[in-house]
């Protein structure tokens, strides 16, 4: 039977809770940057996936995160909603009011616990470490009655020390203690270990779950996680496409198929995760990030389920699990639909639904009359292509500028020439200019009509479907007036019209951030 349940030898099961962490540690890579609609939608994601906690950010961090935090806290029933907050009172409360609203609220505290982060970054003795532990547990326990703790960097804190500070805040109230590696520094036989000896040397370790949250810094994230379970972890932390800080967070895709597919190693273990889920969460998180997933990348990336040598190709065609140890279908990449100019909006509309999407009515419309126009420049319309229209209405801000007419000549000396319509205005604005090619020369000619001189800081494209007529995804970042880099995203047959309106998305989010920042600094609010 499925995920370690035998015949005669039955072993109880133990699920294992699934804490993600994409909208909080997966959303600090830098320039994953997520606005309000986006966390809202990679949220209701993750709740059709199946997780059991969903961090949905640092309330104290920014007016917009405790917004962010509050909504989805709003909108969730299906699975807990923690805020995260240093054991800081202001972070507390802030997180309290960020959480209140949801069906299982969680408030998440930590404070860092190893040698070099008290010497170095808190200068506290370990008595003042506990303390501010124990207080930090205990009041947001006033808000909550799901309150979770991790010891910062505890993989290299004294063990000793370790299990006094986790004695300390399960007598506080906290219901699961995290257990996070913070800078990728363990091996699996050493992070199995600390988990083995807080079971053995905490006497109230029972009254609390023992998570693990594991960066990737030597590439042993989801390795460090599953030796965990084996010494006794109950809940797992991890992040969409393994985004995170630096090298990321354990791939928590990798983490769910590794239990369900080696249940011979992980007897009795199980997770309340849908599988088929897991490959279009996995698009939409990359698509909001623009941070694309590599093609070797296990699980979700293009290349994990395709097979190019002969002697695997024979295998395959054989018997399938000569090569293959999962089943596309299991985590979500579905077989082609035919997709046409032809379509209703009802029948995309159910298509949509099940590929997972929920869209209004005019949504649906307005993606269809997409297809439709997709469907006269290509042979054949794929879900990627789909999967790329759809996500593109998430990522909308309000067009400041619009694109209204575009043409580039290459040559000896490539020109653009380039009409766009500003919202107010409404009448449409021409110039055209030269540059080092037809990218340059296309974004030098929308700064000139703008007025607002933008630095290009990453530019790149990514083939969305098959063929010689595949869609292209652009994905560009950039910062205007020494204001923070943001990202931008379109997708098309055209990539030079791709890359005018992604550059174009990347300064309307500029504008739309600045206008958020002029009414959040307004006298009263």
């Amino acid at each position: 039977m499925e995920n370690g349940a035998t015949g005669t030898n039955e072993q109880q099961v133990q699920p294992i809770r699934i804490f993600d962490t994409t909208l909080r540690d997966g959303e600090q890579s830098p320039g994953a940057s997520l606005n309000r609609k986006e966390k809202i939608e990679i949220a209701r994601a993750l709740e059709a996936l199946g997780v059991d906690i969903i961090e949905a950010g640092f309330p104290i961090a920014s007016p917009d995160d405790f917004e962010a935090v509050h909504e989805i806290a709003g909108i969730i029933r299906r699975c807990s909603v923690a805020g995260l907050a240093r054991c800081v009172d202001k972070d507390i409360v802030r997180a309290g009011e960020a959480v209140k609203a949801a069906e299982k609220p969680r408030i998440h505290v930590f404070c860092a616990t190893s040698e070099i982060h008290r010497t170095h970054k808190l200068k506290r003795a370990q008595e003042e470490i506990i303390k501010m532990s124990v207080d930090g547990v205990k009041l947001a326990r006033t808000f909550v009655e799901d309150v979770e703790f991790s010891p910062e960097d505890a993989s290299r804190t004294e063990l000793p020390f370790l299990a006094e500070v986790v004695t300390a805040v399960i007598e506080a109230g906290a219901t699961t203690v995290n257990i996070p590696d913070t800078v990728g520094y363990s091996f699996p036989t050493e992070y199995a270990g600390i988990i083995r000896y807080l079971r053995e040397h905490v006497p109230n370790i029972g009254q609390a779950v023992i998570s693990v949250h594991c960066h990737n810094d030597l590439g042993l994230a989801v390795a460090n996680s599953l030796a965990a379970v084996k010494a006794g972890a109950r809940q797992v932390e991890g992040t969409i496409n393994g985004i995170g800080e630096r090298a990321g967070n354990a791939s928590l895709e990798e983490i769910v198929m590794a239990l369900k597919t080696r249940h011979d190693a992980f007897a009795g273990f199980t997770t309340g995760i849908d599988t088929r889920q897991l490959y279009p969460s996995s698009r939409l998180v990359s698509h909001m990030t623009g941070m694309l997933v590599q093609r070797n990348k296990a699980i979700v990336g293009d290349n994990a389920f395709a097979h190019e040598a002969g002697i695997h190709q024979h295998g395959v065609i054989a018997h399938r699990e000569t090569y293959e140890i999962m089943r596309a279908e299991d985590v979500g990449r579905s077989s082609e639909l035919t997709w046409g100019k032809h379509m209703g909006h009802h029948a995309v509309g159910k298509k949509l639904a099940e590929m997972g999407y929920k869209l209004s009515p005019d949504e649906i419309r307005n993606v269809t009359d997409q297809i439709k126009a997709l469907a006269d420049k290509k042979k054949s319309v794929y879900d990627e292509d789909v999967r790329a229209i759809v996500e593109g209405q998430f990522t909308e801000v309000p067009q400041v500028w619009k694109l209204d007419y575009l043409s580039v000549m290459t040559g000896a000396i490539p020109t653009a020439s380039v009409r766009l319509i500003h919202a107010a205005k409404q009448e449409p604005i021409s110039d055209a200019g030269t540059g080092d090619g037809p990218i340059d020369a296309l974004l030098k000619t929308v700064d000139r009509i703008t007025g607002m001189k933008g630095n290009l800081v990453d530019y790149s494209v990514a083939s969305v479907t098959r063929g010689k007529d595949a869609i292209g995804e652009v994905s560009v970042r950039a910062q205007f007036e020494k204001g923070k880099i943001v990202t931008g995203k379109a997708a098309g047959t055209d990539i030079i019209e791709a890359s005018a309106r992604a550059y174009l998305n990347a300064l309307n989010r500029h504008l739309d951030d600045q206008r958020r920042t002029a009414e959040a600094e307004k006298p009263g609010l």
